[in-house]
């Protein structure tokens, strides 16, 4: 009898939940499976748990895209960025093979232990841009996982990246990264640029494209405008570097 049952269990949650996917109470819910029959399940070793009201298949190896996707649905406009996305669309520089994932959102959130024991991950809300960019602009799957969870494309990629240089971001690292972005696109990148609303990321984008004749730099100077000034622009960076950029 508990072997039928456990069958049909597993047929059933494994049809809504591939494996390596996690889940939680609310998912099970919606298939018919309340708090007391999942801690039924817990007992008998027919699920096993992440985390609070989080769960897995016994003996499961959980993957990271999905762990991702099912971050995503709970935390609003999150997605993958910055350094992260720019490796994972092809523009890296010696990325570390344990490098955590640069993700973002909006709002203050704390990951799982679970998830970040798996996939060592650091979280910011810090957006550069401003309220007017269309909502998601900039943010699309990978082409090889079209259902898979939102990736910064590199123009906005690089753009975030620059917004972290001096915080967690260093700049020597920055600049070579940033030296492979040739082939961006000038209308996509124009876009983000005229709607950014951080100096320093405008001001490092456009100066190290000049300096790194990048194809895109002239479409960057003008996308930018008088944000530019026209004097040499110095700031001190949280990580106490000063930072002084040539007009």
């Amino acid at each position: 009898m508990a072997l039928t049952m456990r069958h049909k269990l597993n047929k059933s949650l494994q049809s809504a939940f591939p494996r390596g996917t996690p889940f939680d109470h609310q998912e099970l819910t919606k298939l018919g499976v309340s708090s007391a029959l999942a801690h039924h399940y817990l007992k008998s070793g027919w699920l096993a748990r992440l985390g609070r009201g989080v769960f897995m298949f016994p003996n499961d190896t959980l993957r990271r895209d999905d762990c991702l996707k099912f971050l995503s649905r709970r935390v609003k406009g999150f997605h993958v960025g910055g350094k992260t996305a720019l490796a994972w669309r092809g523009v890296r520089h010696n990325l570390p093979a344990r490098e955590p994932l640069s993700l973002w959102g909006e709002g203050k959130t704390r990951f799982p232990e679970w998830f970040q024991k798996l996939f060592p991950a650091r979280y910011t809300t810090r957006n550069p841009f401003s309220s007017k960019l269309p909502k998601n602009f900039g943010l699309q799957p990978l082409p090889e996982t079209p259902d898979g969870v939102l990736v910064s494309v590199p123009e906005r990629a690089l753009l975030e990246m620059l917004s972290e240089v001096g915080v967690y971001q260093g700049i020597e690292e920055a600049r070579n990264i940033m030296e492979g972005a040739r082939s961006l696109r000038p209308e996509v990148l124009t876009t983000l640029v005229k709607n950014c609303r951080r100096v320093k990321v405008v001001r490092l984008c456009v100066s190290w494209a000049e300096e790194l004749n990048l194809p895109w730099a002239a479409a960057a100077k003008k996308a930018a405008g008088k944000s530019l000034g026209s004097g040499r622009w110095t700031t001190r960076l949280k990580d106490g570097t000063l930072l002084v950029l040539k007009p």
